[in-house]
């Protein structure tokens, strides 16, 4: 990819993005496609055991109430728990991105897009709040994080239709993700048996 050069001028740290993607071994392509297609089937079931990765977000999550608990905003602190469970991911994809890598890319940016499976049914939940809550300190002072966040911006009345479009960017996002890196890894193979 060719950057104007007035950009990576002013902003060197993105030449690297210029450097073509490193080579995917084959064996870890038909690995990769085998580990996203095994987990897209099983996603599609309820209470699949697949997406036990969902526990790992769970103390990012609440990690990130407490980490925007710090800019004294309670807005911005019931938003961070969402804010930090999709931003971790986010941030490792823009590490792989800067390396080059396929696979790590692909990976990352795949469970970004996963995390809005289990995003999805808490904003649902908004109004009912009817699903357990988890929290760190006191549970006499819970917040439901979509029934707040909603309520403050008025859409407490959509909770039900904004999840489902954030259901349906969530599958559309790996599925894209993945057909993203079939895609970049063929070519990689290609160029690297033109070479």
């Amino acid at each position: 990819m060719n950057l104007p050069e007035a950009l990576t001028e002013r902003l060197p740290f993105l030449e690297p993005l210029e450097d073509g993607w490193q080579p995917v071994h084959p064996a870890a392509f038909v690995f990769a496609c085998v580990f996203y297609g095994l987990f897209l089937l099983k996603a599609s079931q309820p209470s699949s055991l697949f997406r036990m990765i969902d526990l790992v977000f769970i103390p990012i999550h609440e990690g990130g109430h407490l980490l925007f608990r710090f800019f004294g905003n309670q807005f911005l602190m019931v938003a961070g728990g969402t804010l930090l469970q999709l931003g971790v991911p986010l941030m490792l994809a823009t590490f792989f991105i800067f390396q080059r890598q396929v696979m790590g890319t692909s990976f990352c940016v795949f469970f970004f897009f996963e995390q809005f499976l289990p995003i999805s049914p808490y904003m649902a939940d908004a109004r009912a709040q009817e699903l357990p809550l988890l929290t760190v300190g006191d549970a006499d002072y819970v917040i439901h994080d979509w029934n707040y966040l909603f309520g403050r911006l008025g859409l407490l009345d959509h909770d039900t239709q904004i999840a489902h479009a954030v259901l349906i960017i969530g599958w559309l996002g790996m599925i894209g993700t993945v057909v993203w890196m079939i895609r970049r890894s063929l070519q990689s193979r290609k160029q690297l048996a033109a070479q």
